[in-house]
């Protein structure tokens, strides 16, 4: 998966606070505002009411 976005990656930022995303397993994970955006079916969703919380453990 991560190939498939490597290009973009650069590009990308959080739609929330504009701060650096991540791509880890099937999410973009902003770690600046702590939330993280799904990848559904191979199409990244970079909706804030989408987006859910990291949990303390995700840090």
């Amino acid at each position: 998966m991560k190939k498939d976005f490597e290009k973009i990656l650069s590009i990308l930022t959080c739609p929330k606070c504009k701060g650096e995303l991540r791509l880890i397993e099937t999410w973009f994970i902003c770690y600046q505002c702590k939330l993280k955006y799904p990848i559904k079916k191979g199409i990244p969703i970079l909706l804030i009411e989408e987006a859910h919380r990291l949990q303390p453990d995700e840090r």
